[in-house]
């Protein structure tokens, strides 16, 4: 196994943020692999880490000035063995093809573990979004579409949104490429809920999350009902995990954006949360804005230099990680376990450094890593598929309550496989080992291609 790392390493070698994915699958699969010779003689491992597709391509688009501007496109498709490649577009200058693999690699086992037949992929471009107009993003949606669109198809590659691709530009990206193939299909999710989309998708991956959680708490015969938690970010992602944690009891302090955080001591009630969503959604504005509409909240802006993040270190029980990832380093769980957090759920894609996964390993809190409780989001995506297969639209009970069931299935298959291999209680092991065996068997079945 150290030998499959060692020729990652050697073929990419500056691609730390997928050098971080590997090394913790690889890790945590080596019992799997001792148990079931064939899938060693089946060169699973050496497959599974090698995209079966990267797609690299120029995207051209002119400004509100006039000024023509070049970013580039990218769409991995990781692996296809249970189904199309599914996983999010991110726009975002820091993308590029190490944090894109990774991403991909993470999605394949993510995917696995919803229970529905999705394989894995990522993409995106280092375009931001930010500042530009409504025009500005059209035509750079545009643009993009015109290269992806021969690499798309329902039962081929199905995106999503992510960082930086919401609602408006997953429109632009459909429109385009609907006039592009003459066919209206469910080449997209994350559609609006008039032209294909699904009931719950904005709040499925926060929701998730917290459903995770609480499947955590109750093998404990606990609840979050009272708990006071830390959430980081304020996209969907922080809006919706903070909705849920409300209407279950909890109280939520804080919330960032990428120049600061904001620390609540009074918690953020819904009416709090709905100028939050308004201020990000609508207004796109910065999350120092809350302290100056509430004055009771604290604003801390980012010290880029700083050893650690002051958000982690208040007072509290639970934390949701939903920004980005690697923003949880070691002495950030060194400082969320000495105030009193005994629950992580991570709401982004690996937003704890290996150092800090360690920590939380060995003081044996509730863990749970992205691949597993952030899987609502994929999920959600997926029965967004179902219904454009099908030709109708379920209730908003009817996909929560399938949410609620797929996030209580992977909770029990990660608890289960952590148990039969023997590391009960951890979830990092068990969201591996139960997402890897899945996508091998499968591999297994269907040849060396």
């Amino acid at each position: 196994m150290v030998e499959v790392f060692d020729v990652v390493k050697a073929r990419d070698p500056f691609e730390k943020e997928f050098h971080q994915a590997v090394s913790e699958v690889v890790d945590s699969v080596k019992p799997v692999l001792d148990k079931t010779p064939e899938y060693r003689h089946s060169g699973i491992m050496e497959r599974i880490v090698e995209p079966e597709r990267v797609i690299q391509f120029r995207v051209p688009w002119v400004d509100d000035q006039g000024r023509v501007q070049v970013n580039r496109g990218f769409r991995i498709e990781m692996n296809s063995a249970i189904g199309p490649y599914k996983g999010g577009l991110r726009f975002h200058p820091s993308v590029n093809l190490s944090i894109l693999k990774f991403l991909a690699f993470e999605q394949v086992f993510k995917n696995a573990l919803t229970t529905l037949p999705m394989g894995g992929g990522k993409g995106g471009s280092d375009f931001d979004p930010k500042g530009k107009s409504d025009l500005e993003v059209m035509r750079f949606c545009q643009s993009f579409m015109a290269e992806l669109f021969r690499h798309l198809g329902p039962d081929t590659d199905v995106p999503a949104g992510d960082i930086g691709v919401g609602g408006r530009e997953i429109g632009y990206l459909f429109g385009m490429y609907k006039k592009l193939k003459n066919e209206f299909t469910g080449i997209l999710t994350g559609k609006g809920l008039n032209w294909g989309g699904s009931l719950i998708r904005p709040e499925a991956t926060g929701y998730g999350s917290v459903f995770f959680a609480d499947e955590m708490l109750n093998t404990h015969n606990d609840s979050l009902k009272d708990k006071t938690c830390l959430v980081s970010g304020s996209g969907n992602v922080a809006q919706f995990t903070t909705q849920k944690l409300n209407q279950l009891g909890a109280k939520v302090v804080t919330l960032s954006d990428s120049s600061g955080y904001i620390y609540d001591e009074k918690g953020i009630d819904d009416a709090k949360l709905n100028f939050v969503m308004y201020l990000k959604n609508a207004k796109r504005g910065r999350i120092k804005e809350y302290a100056d509409k509430y004055k009771e909240a604290v604003y801390t802006p980012l010290d880029a230099g700083a050893a650690f993040n002051p958000l982690w270190d208040h007072k509290a029980d639970c934390a949701f990680p939903s920004a980005t990832q690697n923003e949880i380093n070691g002495q950030d769980s060194q400082n969320l376990l000495k105030n009193g957090v005994n629950l992580v759920s991570e709401g982004a894609n690996m937003p704890t450094t290996p150092e800090g996964v360690e920590i939380f390993l060995d003081k044996k809190i509730l863990y749970a890593p992205g691949k597993a409780a952030n899987a609502g989001g994929v999920a959600v995506s997926g029965l967004e598929m179902s219904q454009n297969a099908m030709r109708i639209k379920w209730s908003r009970q009817e996909v929560e309550d399938k949410l609620k069931g797929i996030m209580k299935s992977i909770h029990r298959s990660c608890l289960e496989a952590g148990e039969e291999y023997g590391t009960p209680g951890n979830y990092v092991n068990g969201a591996n080992i139960a997402g890897f065996v899945k996508v091998a068997d499968a591999m297994v079945d269907q040849g060396v291609v």
